[in-house]
């Protein structure tokens, strides 16, 4: 399970009257309570790839806007692989694509640098790009948005 949605996690148990959170995602779980000391967060080893799905919170569901807050508006282009992203061929270069680009199926829109290997990354869609959701440098995983495209 990603940390940052675990953290996020922690911060709606400090903000809400949740005593404690239990999410199961395929065979990796996660338990927060707020009666202990510190958060108690317990990870199962993962040996099939997660599924997602909703957990019992207090009676009800883990309410949508989590998910929703985390979402881009728009239609977004996601990372295929983990990796290092950048947004140019080489440091003195200019980016493939930037806010307002009109872009074609197949045009290069960045690199992914995983296990020393340039993978560039070309899009499935046709239209605008609308917003960068990721720095040029910084590491992502699979399947984060990437670009938001209209």
């Amino acid at each position: 399970m990603d940390v940052r949605k675990i953290k996020k996690l922690i911060e709606l148990i400090e903000k809400s009257d949740i005593a404690e959170l239990e999410i199961i995602e395929g065979e990796e779980s996660v338990r927060i309570s707020r009666n202990s000391p510190a958060p108690m967060m317990v990870a199962a080893p993962v040996t099939a790839a997660p599924v997602a799905a909703a957990a019992p919170v207090a009676g009800g569901f883990l309410p949508p806007t989590i998910a929703e807050a985390e979402a881009p508006l728009g239609e977004t282009i996601d990372s295929p692989m983990v990796g290092t992203f950048y947004e140019a061929a080489s440091p003195t270069s200019g980016a493939f694509v930037k806010v307002g680009d009109s872009v074609s199926v197949g045009d290069t829109l960045c690199i992914i640098e995983a296990m020393k290997m340039l993978n560039q990354i070309e899009s499935e869609k046709s239209g605008v790009i609308k917003e960068v959701l990721v720095e040029n440098e910084q590491p992502v995983e699979f399947g984060q948005p990437l670009f938001v495209i209209e």
